[in-house]
């Protein structure tokens, strides 16, 4: 989904961010000049309500899988966001770049070790509220027992 877009305006990129929630209505893209291959290619900067530029995140170079396209990632952290925002910018510097929002899907640990984007459990059959038949009914014969305290 597209929620910002940033344009060159006297050699500077200057642009915005807009949500249900933010508007960011004046941030800059800061290019960093580093020798260090890890290091970021932009600063992302917002001019704060003092009129003072703060820097809010950043964004990496990087290259599309199956296009080849580049683009950039990064993201937009403030303390006053609940969380970061994921975004990437598509274009370049000539025409432009369109902000795109990216909500990143959590990768969890399988039981093997393995990672997925997607949780998967093992079904033992042991829950803290006792053992569980195939159709989810609660099978020990206890649990109806006012003093039984369920082992854990």
């Amino acid at each position: 989904m597209n929620i910002g877009s940033f344009k060159s305006v006297n050699g500077q990129l200057l642009g915005s961010v807009a949500t249900a929630t933010i508007d960011l209505a004046r941030l800059g893209l800061r290019p960093v000049e580093s020798t260090n291959e890890r290091a970021p290619a932009f600063e992302i900067m917002v001019l704060n309500v003092a009129k003072r530029w703060v820097q809010i995140g950043a964004l990496w170079e990087m290259t599309s899988n199956s296009s080849g396209e580049s683009f950039y990632q990064g993201k937009l952290d403030d303390p006053s966001l609940p969380e970061p925002l994921q975004i990437m910018l598509f274009g370049d510097a000539e025409e432009g770049y369109r902000v795109v929002w990216n909500r990143p899907t959590a990768r969890r640990e399988n039981l093997d070790g393995s990672r997925t984007g997607r949780r998967t459990r093992a079904n033992t059959g042991d829950d803290f509220a006792g053992n569980a038949t195939a159709d989810g009914q609660i099978a020990d014969a206890n649990v109806n027992d006012p003093d039984y305290v369920p082992q854990m």
